[in-house]
């Protein structure tokens, strides 16, 4: 997801990456890698958080003595702003969940900002993450829903349409999915139109990123779902109901379960 983000905007930023694995930032064009975590911060007037919810803590105590002044904006999945704020104190901090369609363009990215962060900073991550495809400003409250309809229905989608012919999925999805994919977003919380909105652009993004990578949707279903995530749980809700709605509340359940802060 990092490297994906920092591709696709390095021709408008100056990019800096850090990455453990020294092999995984071998021949990167247009973007300047960072020696360690401090040098990153230094040089950086906003530092994103591409890092698995593991090495939070760990990265937190090396980016602490340097964050003041800086917007930090996370696409840790599950870790709240709250969470952030403890660590590195009154910060400015959005939280951004893009999606796996990220990778070629068309991700549907939910963000939120923190205590601290202003509007201004919300403006400038919009901005930012429209390279990357659809935006959607929420309250924090309702990251977890954005999670189960953004980040878990492209598995659903996939696992729905297995075995139906590439040439009857638009049909498919128009007629069928995001019709009822947006009742299961209103059933979380999402106004209707919202709920149109986010059901239509994860299902076209899901498509894309099929086409784009050339794989089945039963290969991008294994790419999306993590043992004990909320794909997992809300596939086990569609499997046991046949319910979208079922599945997208299992995996707003599964989410919550998972959250910190």
């Amino acid at each position: 997801m990092g490297s994906a983000i920092a591709e696709r905007i390095k021709s408008k930023y100056k990019v800096f990456v850090f990455e453990r694995d020294a092999a995984k930032t071998e021949g990167l064009t247009g973007i300047k890698i960072a020696s360690d975590i401090p040098q990153l911060v230094k040089q950086s007037q906003a530092i994103i958080l591409a890092i698995k919810p593991q090495d939070f803590e760990s990265v937190m105590e090396e980016i602490k003595d340097g964050a003041q002044g800086k917007l930090i904006i996370s696409i840790a999945a599950g870790i709240t702003t709250g969470y952030i704020e403890k660590f590195l104190g009154q910060v400015r901090v959005v939280r951004v969940m893009p999606n796996l369609a990220v990778q070629v363009g068309q991700s549907t990215t939910s963000i939120c900002k923190g205590a601290f962060a202003d509007d201004k900073d919300l403006s400038f991550v919009l901005k930012l993450f429209k390279y990357l495809g659809n935006v959607f400003v929420l309250p924090e409250a309702m990251m977890d829903a954005a999670t189960a309809v953004a980040g878990s229905g492209p598995g659903f989608w996939c696992d729905l349409v297995q075995g139906k012919p590439k040439s009857e999925w638009e049909k498919y999805s128009r007629e069928y999915f995001i019709p009822e994919f947006s009742l299961a977003a209103e059933h979380v919380g999402f106004d209707k139109k919202q709920a149109g909105l986010f059901a239509a652009s994860t299902t076209t993004g899901t498509i894309a990123i099929v086409e784009a990578l050339r794989i089945t949707p039963e290969e991008l279903k294994a790419k999306v779902t993590s043992k004990g995530g909320t794909t997992q749980a809300g596939l086990e809700a569609l499997h046991n109901t046949g319910s979208l709605i079922e599945a997208v509340e299992a995996a707003v359940r599964r989410s919550k379960e998972l959250s910190r802060g």
